[in-house]
């Protein structure tokens, strides 16, 4: 552990933050949670954390839209790791204002109020989805940036204005790029947890979109490793880095993984609904990692299809107990 005594999370609520917030509980950091606000005072997934995180990390709920309460709720911190942002790529199609927004404009407040208190590091979220449809395999940190949705367009600007102030300011500032995260919490708009709600729930008929695009699926672990990794780096300022198990896969074959070890066997059904626009579909996603292995010495616990088997029934346990599923509309598409 470096010396980062107190650090800001933001998206702390979300799917990836909520375990992020949780790890680094657990490894002696203080804490302090973003979520966003609402009339409901809910924390998201930190709501129903693990029992041995609850009441160890401060909350601040507030808006990363606002530069005033990002401002504030910076004070006092010596690092960031910025993860709030929306991620829907659906949601991004008829609401794309919201995305430049968030995206683009809130982490400009992350940038602005960091160089406002001297935060000695920055940790700024992209996705691999800003790299759009693989021109060669794998995919390394040099591969051209193609915006094949308002989403992944906005994620472009997020990570360009980053390294800007990198550049232009010398803010501590690097871009950390994971690809397909999955695991327990993840929003049912991604296409596992789709998959195993609607298995679960003892559905005939899968209804999915495509299944012919690959994937580099990386469990939740994993990411979070990365993101800590990154954070203690003193090589990840200014740069660029993928976190991805190394390991392609069609969203098909993951389908067959995910029905054995369930022991199902639904009949697959296309929804057009869940089908993007052809030439916004990213039709292959495989991430070279080596440059994680140089820099901040990070590699995936969960790689090959072995480690893929391994992160699916983790995620598939998580998801069949009721209390959990509960959660989730398994009856609906979720954009």
């Amino acid at each position: 552990m470096t010396d980062y005594r107190k650090v800001l999370v933001t998206g702390a609520d979300g799917f990836i933050g909520s375990h992020l917030t949780e790890a680094l509980v657990r490894r002696g950091y203080e804490v302090r949670a973003f979520t966003l606000y609402n009339s409901f005072n809910s924390w998201g997934w930190l709501d129903s954390c693990a029992e041995d995180v609850q009441g160890h990390f401060e909350v601040f709920s507030g808006d990363v839209r606002d530069p005033h309460g990002v401002s504030e709720a910076m004070r006092g911190c010596d690092a960031v790791l910025h993860l709030a942002a929306l991620i829907a790529i659906p949601y991004s199609y008829h609401s794309p204002d919201t995305y430049v927004d968030t995206n683009i404009k809130g982490t400009l407040n992350i940038l602005q109020a960091a160089r406002q208190h001297g935060i000695r590091k920055v940790v700024h979220t992209s996705t691999s989805e800003v790299y759009g449809t693989a021109l060669y395999v794998p995919i390394d940190e040099k591969h051209p940036l193609q915006g094949q949705s308002p989403y992944s367009a906005s994620k472009i600007g997020a990570d360009q204005m980053a390294l800007s102030f990198y550049r232009s300011f010398g803010l501590p500032v690097g871009v950390i790029r994971p690809f397909n995260t999955y695991g327990p919490r993840q929003s049912a708009r991604a296409v596992i947890p789709t998959i195993i709600t609607q298995l679960a729930a003892g559905s005939e008929r899968l209804k999915l979109g495509s299944l012919h695009p690959t994937r580099d699926f990386n469990y939740v672990e994993d990411t979070v490793n990365g993101f800590i990794a990154f954070l203690n780096s003193d090589q990840s300022a200014g740069k660029e880095i993928n976190i991805g198990s190394n390991y392609e896969v069609s969203i098909g074959d993951t389908v067959r993984l995910i029905q054995d070890i369930m022991r199902t066997n639904a009949e697959l059904i296309t929804d057009d609904q869940r089908l993007r626009p052809a030439l916004s579909e990213v039709e292959r996603l495989w991430a070279d990692n080596r440059k994680a292995a140089e820099l901040i010495g990070w590699k995936p616990a969960f790689a090959g299809v072995e480690g893929l088997k391994r992160g699916l029934t983790e995620t598939i346990d998580w998801f069949l107990n009721p209390e959990n599923r509960g959660r989730y509309k398994d009856q609906i598409y979720n954009i």
